[in-house]
């Protein structure tokens, strides 16, 4: 019988995930990461012998008491949400070898998902935000990107990632709206506040000026210091820096201004539904997270009103 190896298979689901599913450079390294420090652990457990010498791992050798020896050795030093996120790796993986009869068993198939406590998403008040937004910027090409950044961030609520992949002819001003490239590769269009555009078209203008570098060429939308395309830690660094300035007690990351934008439009009215598609979410049990804000508040108008609370 044909061994099939391991690592090989791991190199080739990994091809799979960018090719046919789409998936991020970010996500498909942190799945190799998981798969890879899995296999180390196999080869020295789960490891055949023969002829005296060790043989290379292979799909066949790793059974249901391989991966929970695994999942009990993570135990001791992570949290369960990221057992959880490596187990569902691992699941991704074997699936994928069933289904294309590279295996006839799935190890993880008979192994419950950990059970852990849902983090709730921080956030910043209406207040804290527009403080955030509204803190003087000097009047470079520098400044005024990240006022640019911070407000585009928060007038459409995308992701980190989806705003540094921002080009110059994603942007519609005449409609107010972004096109966004989501995660799986999906596009959307996002509408966007009217103070985020003014923002761009002050940054842009700024930029032209100084770089020659206008809006009629497509290209990446905010540009580091060195005319390239910005990252999305140097954004992070960014924050940092205006937070600080401004005073603010609660640490707030790019991601935090995504979960405020949710928040902030649940407690105004908005339909749940509305704001899954606007935050690009596949399933609405994903945006459902956000409404723990709202519940709070409700809560806090009943005891305050309700006659016989």
């Amino acid at each position: 019988m044909t061994r099939i190896g391991l690592t090989e298979q791991i190199d080739a689901f990994l091809q799979t995930l960018a090719a046919e599913k789409g998936y991020s450079t970010h996500t498909i390294r942190a799945y190799g990461h998981d798969l890879a420090e899995f296999a180390g652990y196999a080869d020295r457990t789960a490891g055949r012998s023969e002829g005296g010498e060790k043989r290379p791992l292979a799909v066949d050798d790793i059974d249901n008491l391989t991966v929970r020896g695994y999942l009990g050795l993570l135990h001791r030093k992570n949290e369960k949400v990221t057992i959880a996120r490596k187990l569902s790796v691992l699941r991704s993986f074997f699936r994928h070898l069933v289904r294309h009869r590279l295996t006839d068993e799935d190890p993880t198939a008979a192994i419950l998902t950990p059970k852990h406590s849902r983090r709730m998403p921080s956030y910043l008040s209406v207040d804290d935000m527009f403080r955030l937004l509204d803190q003087a910027a000097d009047d470079t090409v520098l400044g005024l990107r990240n006022q640019a950044l911070f407000e585009t961030l928060y007038g459409s609520g995308i992701r980190v990632s989806e705003l540094t992949g921002l080009n110059v002819f994603d942007v519609d001003f005449s409609s107010g709206a972004l096109r966004v490239s989501g995660k799986g590769g999906r596009d959307r269009i996002v509408p966007v506040g009217e103070k985020a555009l003014n923002r761009i078209q002050t940054y842009r203008d700024r930029l032209f000026a100084r770089t020659g570098i206008g809006m009629v060429v497509d290209g990446p939308l905010f540009l580091n210091k060195n005319k390239g395309r910005l990252s999305s830690r140097s954004v992070a660094r960014i924050l940092e820096a205006w937070i600080r300035k401004c005073s603010l007690a609660v640490p707030i990351s790019p991601h935090g201004i995504r979960h405020s934008f949710a928040t902030h439009m649940l407690d105004a009215g908005a339909d749940l539904r509305t704001v899954q598609e606007l935050l690009g979410h596949k399933s609405l049990s994903t945006t459902q997270k956000y409404t723990h804000v709202s519940i709070d508040r409700l809560m806090a108008a009943y005891d305050s009103a309700h006659p016989r609370r």
